[in-house]
């Protein structure tokens, strides 16, 4: 694989994860940032991430019979001081120019990212290749902002990126075929399990997944079920960790707007695509679910109350 150094752009609740998995996979990375504030907070969340892994890692060892408590917990931290030590922050965008990987991981903006692109295209070495970890934009579009479409991927990494293993490699008609490798050795180098996708809207996961949360407020708008019910069937009917109310809930009815609205507006004749009027109203109203802490349920934390 030619992939060695990867830089992220964005250490924030997307591109910190990503930065973690991609140092755990033996790559040195650098991890971007606007701000030095922005940028310590990224780089502390992972400092915590990588002291919990060391802790369960240290217990799992010992439990196994593997190691002494002491031992255990040396190698433990010996392991996660490594992989903080492939981790080198900057808020210069100079320092991505010899990165053989550059992963986009900003605000859910495409003029924003495709701006970005432009400037990695004249920065970065001829050999870089780019992806977004966008779920819900076209890939093609930033690469030909970029202007080397042919080295152009999606890697779509799941919240929270150190324990979700999926990771989406989507390609475009352009995306060159040794590109399109290195970026699915690069996901499996990382620990996770890596699908193969084309760039079509929401690519597999999101695709099949925001429609069926759509639905669901659809049957809610309609009273056919309440939400609680249609939950609930969906958990024990399907043996879903939770249902699709509560789960638009924890996602976000904004962000669920914000990606519904974006594909009506590109795909009008599609019917999957079409915004209940319960969300909007929702949305209007600031009720955005767990992060506002009421939307269709009431929530602390985490926690539906």
């Amino acid at each position: 694989m030619a992939i060695k150094k990867v830089g992220v752009v964005g250490c924030g609740l997307m591109g910190h994860g990503i930065v973690q998995v991609a140092a755990q996979g033996g790559f040195q990375v650098v991890a971007l940032e606007a701000e030095q504030k922005f940028l310590d907070s990224g780089l502390g969340r992972i400092d915590k991430s990588l002291a919990k892994l060391a802790e369960k890692a240290a217990e799992k060892a010992v439990k196994e019979g593997k190691a002494s408590a002491e031992d255990a917990k040396a190698k433990a931290a010996a392991d996660a001081a490594a992989t903080r030590a492939r981790i080198t922050g900057s808020t210069n965008k100079a320092d991505l120019a010899d990165c053989d990987l550059v992963i986009e991981a900003i605000v859910e903006n495409l003029d924003v990212k495709k701006a970005l692109f432009a400037e990695l295209g004249k920065l970065c070495k001829p050999s870089t290749i780019f992806a977004s970890n966008t779920s819900s934009f076209p890939i093609g579009e930033m690469g030909d902002a970029s202007g080397r479409p042919q080295r152009m991927v999606g890697l779509h990494f799941f919240n929270p990126v150190q324990l979700m293993k999926l990771v989406e490699v989507v390609r475009t008609p352009k995306t060159a075929d040794d590109v399109f490798a290195d970026a699915m050795a690069f996901g499996k180098a990382c620990g996770k399990a890596p699908v193969a996708c084309k760039d079509t809207p929401g690519f597999v996961v999101n695709r099949l997944l925001v429609p069926y949360m759509v639905e669901a407020m659809k049957m809610l708008e309609r009273g056919d079920a309440s939400a609680e019910d249609i939950d609930t069937a969906m958990k024990f009917g399907c043996g879903y960790p939770m249902g699709p109310i509560e789960l638009t809930d924890y996602v976000g009815l904004d962000t669920t707007l914000f990606i519904v609205e974006g594909w009506t507006k590109r795909y009008p004749n599609d019917p999957s695509f079409q915004v209940p009027a319960l969300l909007k109203k929702k949305v209007d109203e600031k009720k955005l679910g767990r992060k506002s802490g009421e939307g269709f349920y009431k929530w602390e934390g985490d926690k539906r109350v």
